[in-house]
């Protein structure tokens, strides 16, 4: 399918909404803190519920893609955020809205394990097309950290989450209208690629699910933390919430670039020489972050996010390389489900650890996460290889 077309584009609106929502409580829950009279640290916590779900409904809703159909999926994704998002901005308690924000993340952990694959299917250069689909995902990190606590502030913080509610009822709508329904699900249609060797394929994906719960756990503490982050070693110039959600909104859409490079890189380059840099680069870059304030951290909190986020197609890269259309939901949802389900203890743990240790011990933590990530990667068999044990004769019976 074509870039531009109804499905790609309500696809890849879909990635923006899903981490858009996703985010929001972690950019307001300043405002709902004072709101509520409690402190900001208190609340953390109660974020778990819905990035738990997100993680473990993966692998319910990456089975559902494959058998049901992804189609009938994103219609469910699309009408449950928006319908949780506005359940959210009815909580008056942090006990409601601990329960209302997992009840969101079951219906945000659909769109990774069933829009992806379901875009990339048909798609001529899926390295490129991974790129700009994370681009989409990343500026609906931005435009949450951008606006949510403008909005928040202005508005009120329910406004934060009816907004991108609303959105996405629209857009269930428009895809139902505009979607071609798929003939057949994809756990029904003959294998198009040629099998792999079990010992390959478990530590192909040992591998795979390794560096997708490190990534998940510097994606997660990154993308939920770098507020307060920046709040905190920078307040000379993020006192005010507007320069504050101004300087978030810089850090991300920049960031949120680099996917399309590496996509691009992807679709040319085995994904090992690619991604491996990448990885390794992290580790200065937040021992960095982790000794430095004010200006010099935004300088720094933008090239690390650009790492971070440059990282991001990988995962998904390798799925569209080494596993069949016809069970890419199922894989994507475990991996996913591992993922987060470690990386969830993270973000819910953010306020009382940078209450006890701080930014500076959690950012070199953070280092190390990163170079454990680059010794898994190191031992990723190349593609090359793959192919030759793919594509050898098999001994006779």
């Amino acid at each position: 399918m074509s870039h531009g077309s109804p499905t790609s584009i309500l696809l890849n609106i879909g990635h923006a909404m899903d981490h858009w929502i996703l985010v929001v409580f972690a950019y307001s829950w300043g405002v709902i803190a004072g709101v509520w009279g409690v402190e900001w640290t208190e609340l953390t916590p109660f974020n778990y519920g819905a990035l738990f779900m997100f993680g473990a409904g993966s692998i319910v809703s990456g089975r559902l893609g494959d058998h049901w159909g992804r189609w009938i999926m994103m219609v469910i994704f699309f009408a449950g955020m928006g319908v949780s998002a506005l359940i959210i901005a009815l909580c008056t308690n942090k006990w409601q809205i601990g329960a209302a924000l997992t009840l969101m993340g079951a219906f945000a952990s659909i769109y990774h394990p069933v829009g992806i694959p379901m875009l990339v299917q048909k798609a001529k250069n899926p390295g490129f097309t991974i790129g700009v689909n994370g681009l989409a995902g990343n500026m609906g990190i931005a435009i949450a950290a951008g606006l949510s606590v403008y909005i928040a502030q202005r508005f009120g913080w329910q406004a934060a989450f009816i907004i991108p509610g609303v959105i996405c009822l629209i857009c269930a709508v428009a895809f139902v209208a505009l979607v071609p329904r798929e003939e057949m699900a994809p756990a029904k249609r003959k294998a198009k690629m040629l099998d792999l060797p079990p010992s390959v394929m478990a530590r192909v994906f040992a591998i795979m699910t390794f560096t997708a719960v490190t990534g998940s756990i510097i994606f997660n503490f990154t993308t939920n933390g770098n507020g307060e982050l920046l709040a905190n070693r920078a307040k000379n110039i993020a006192q005010d919430p507007a320069m504050l959600a101004t300087m978030l909104f810089v850090i991300f859409s920049l960031a949120s670039l680099a996917q399309l490079v590496v996509g691009k890189l992807i679709d040319r380059y085995p994904l090992k020489n690619i991604y491996l840099p990448i990885v390794l680069l992290q580790v200065p870059l937040f021992l960095i972050a982790s000794q430095v304030e004010g200006w010099a951290l935004f300088v720094t909190a933008i090239a690390f996010m650009l790492l971070v986020f440059g990282a991001i197609p990988f995962t998904d890269a390798m799925i569209v390389r080494y596993i069949d259309d016809r069970m890419r939901s199922r894989v994507t949802g475990v991996r996913l489900a591992i993922g987060f389900g470690v990386s969830s203890f993270v973000v819910a743990l953010i306020g009382p650890l940078v209450k006890d240790a701080g930014f500076p011990v959690l950012l070199s933590v953070l280092a190390g996460v990163a170079f454990c990530s680059f010794l898994a990667l190191s031992m990723l068999p190349s593609e090359k290889d793959v192919h030759a044990i793919a594509t050898a004769p098999k001994p006779a019976e």
